[in-house]
């Protein structure tokens, strides 16, 4: 479980799409409040889910082999299919020539403009850009959580800052050294830019492998 929810929490930290949200938030006038906004909503909404799979299992394993263990395992299987299927559509859909449309973005067109980021758009951003195909593969590997062991509250704790390491480093910076955190920050969001696509394939299809092989493996061990 802790490896899972590893690299899980990894590649939804480096899903570019919140990141470049995130760096226009930042530029915005009064970013650096609007990115804890930003920051907070989406700790908020990897906590409902986390929280949400504890309600339903009470805090405590199925059985190995049980049924609930099982379906786990096969809906763990069914998202990474998922996950392949999403970087080969992102694939195919450069291939056509229709990187750069831009309605093909989850947030709405005004995210494009720094101004126009109010606070309360910034909370919400979060709940639009959260990659959830990568955060319920989450979900599902917390199924296996035993909140009566230390080491399992503590995985669940990493996984909820590695998810958000990347905003709570680029947050940090911009308090602490706001020009040149806002120069470099731009240049990384011009770069995300040119190469979001082979970053989104790239990270669904380990992730997406990684989660059927382990699943498939789970299930005929």
């Amino acid at each position: 479980m802790v490896v899972d929810l590893l690299l899980i929490g990894l590649a939804v930290t480096l899903f570019p799409l919140p990141v470049m949200a995130f760096v226009l938030v930042l530029a915005s006038p009064g970013g650096v409040r609007k990115g804890v906004a930003f920051i907070l909503a989406w700790l908020a909404c990897l906590v409902a889910v986390i929280g949400i799979v504890v309600l339903i299992t009470g805090g405590q394993p199925p059985a190995p082999r049980s049924a609930p263990s099982r379906a786990a395992q096969v809906a763990s299987v069914v998202i990474g299919l998922g996950l392949i299927g999403y970087a080969e559509y992102r694939r195919r859909r450069v291939h056509r020539g229709a990187a750069d449309r831009a309605a093909s973005e989850k947030a709405p067109r005004k995210a494009s403009s720094p101004d126009g980021i109010s606070l309360r758009y910034a909370a919400i951003l979060p709940l639009l850009l959260q990659p959830w195909g990568m955060v319920s593969a989450a979900a599902v590997t917390v199924v296996h959580a035993d909140l009566s062991d230390t080491g399992n509250v503590v995985a669940l704790v990493v996984f909820c800052l590695v998810a958000t390491s990347t905003l709570l480093v680029m947050e940090l910076w911009m308090v602490f050294s706001p020009e040149r955190a806002h120069h470099i920050l731009t240049g990384l969001h011009d770069w995300l830019t040119r190469h979001k696509e082979p970053a989104i394939f790239a990270l669904c299809l380990l992730l997406g492998l990684w989660l059927v092989s382990h699943g498939l493996y789970e299930l005929t061990a």
